[in-house]
């Protein structure tokens, strides 16, 4: 496939045998150039294969970029450690939604508009009641997140851009409200209603830590840090999650259904629940001593052990996001005073080789967000099955920002992947009685 000049466009020929096709070569702001192959099968009869789509863009977005080589992450063009630094992540929701960061009268507007809307509705506290006291965080908001579209009827109708609207607003007010339910299910505590004068990582902390018998005192080096990681996790561009929400968005499914959707993408093990399998395996180390044997295990190529929290699919160089929370860790731990925990004990030493030994630098397997993550939750008090849950508050705007772009787009069209089919060719029925 050789690319070529033209005029004014550039265009792309693929040949299969004496028979060639052009195709329109399309340039991005920042990044790559893509090959429009969208006419490909109605002039070849051929379709192309790309196994978990590393190779194909799947829609046209001015919401994120990712540049993995150079370790660089851009929301709306402003680089992720500018944002984490100096905003807060109700700016960052904005920005996201929006496409610039909000004026001081549009900020605090959109502080009020998602404040006003942070309580659920009264009977949820009954639909909580019908999942098992054991039931995972996560299957409790895969059902509470979609469950929303039968309490709020007034905001799924995908055509009218102000319910649109109004699902976003309620959606990023909800979600931490949803969440702190299900954590104190999970523990058999009472449900914590959330305050209007505090702003939403305070409110979200309280409604997680907070009892109604004695009062409660946001701290706010944890306050900062929890709105840091929301940040740090508000997109990722077309990651498996939000491919999820733009493919089930593509068919006109309510809002609510698609955000439940993007949850339950989530929840995979390879996706959102890898700072849950980082602090899993510091358990199974367990202790600074037995490092050398788990190092040792993962540097052999017949050893299935692979350390969790180092390295990223995308990220061929240090995760500009780890940086940041490397950051925010050590603060949170500071803090808190915790020195003699054994399995922080690991995470640092395992933090100081990685960053030293020669294997991991040519690997480039550098500790990712999701290790420092992992830290810096449980120094908070977070169970590990709490997670994952927290990954989806944050996602929640990257989620609805992506929805939103595609509804809007006049090129979007209901998804349909195919196939390279490799079963049975046709054949014909035989009756049972003479099958042998």
């Amino acid at each position: 496939m050789d690319a070529k000049s033209g005029t004014n466009t550039k265009t792309a020929k693929l040949s299969v045998g004496d028979q060639s096709w052009s195709f329109a070569v399309q340039e991005g702001t920042i990044g790559p150039a893509v090959i429009d192959i969208g006419k490909l099968y109605s002039q070849s009869g051929m379709f192309t294969y790309d196994p978990g789509f590393t190779s194909t863009a799947s829609c046209e977005s001015k919401i994120t970029y990712i540049d993995g080589d150079e370790g660089v992450l851009l929301y709306r063009g402003y680089p992720i450690e500018q944002l984490a630094e100096h905003g807060d992540f109700l700016e960052t929701c904005y920005l996201l939604l929006f496409g610039e960061l909000p004026t001081a009268a549009q900020r605090a507007d959109f502080q009020k508009r998602v404040t006003n809307h942070t309580m659920v509705h009264e009977q949820m506290s009954r639909f909580f009641q019908g999942f098992r006291r054991d039931a995972h965080p996560m299957s409790v908001m895969v059902g509470s997140v979609g469950a929303l579209s039968a309490f709020y009827h007034d905001s799924t109708d995908i055509t009218d851009p102000q319910q649109r609207l109004i699902a976003s607003i309620r959606m990023i007010a909800k979600l931490p409200t949803l969440a702190s339910m299900a954590y104190k299910y999970s523990i058999g505590q009472p449900f914590i209603y959330p305050k209007n004068d505090l702003d939403y990582a305070s409110n979200f902390l309280r409604m997680c830590f907070a009892v109604p018998c004695e009062e409660y005192k946001v701290n706010p080096v944890l306050a900062r840090a929890m709105d840091r990681i929301f940040i740090l996790h508000a997109d990722h561009e077309q990651n498996a999650s939000t491919s999820t929400v733009r493919l089930a968005g593509s068919s006109g499914a309510n809002p609510f259904a698609c955000i439940a959707a993007g949850c339950a993408c989530l929840w995979g093990p390879a996706h959102g629940g890898a700072n849950e399998a980082a602090l899993k395996m510091l358990s199974d180390i367990g202790h600074v001593d037995r490092i050398p044997e788990f190092i040792k295990r993962a540097k052999d190529k017949n050893d299935p052990f692979r350390l969790m929290g180092f390295g990223h699919r995308v990220y061929k160089h240090y995760d500009p996001r780890a940086k940041i929370m490397q950051k925010t860790c050590h603060e949170v731990l500071n803090e808190l005073g915790i020195k003699d925990d054994p399995l922080l004990d690991v995470a640092m030493e395992l933090e100081r080789i990685a960053l030293k030994d020669e294997y991991f630098i040519e690997k480039k397997l550098y500790p990712n967000i999701d290790f420092y993550s992992g830290i810096t939750l449980k120094a908070m008090g977070f169970p590990t099955s709490m997670f994952t849950v927290l990954f989806a508050i944050a996602r929640t705007v990257g989620w609805i920002a992506q929805w939103k772009e595609m509804i809007e787009d006049p090129q979007q069209k209901i998804g349909r992947p195919r196939q390279l089919y490799t079963g049975a060719a046709k054949r014909d029925y035989v009756p049972s009685s003479r099958r042998k």
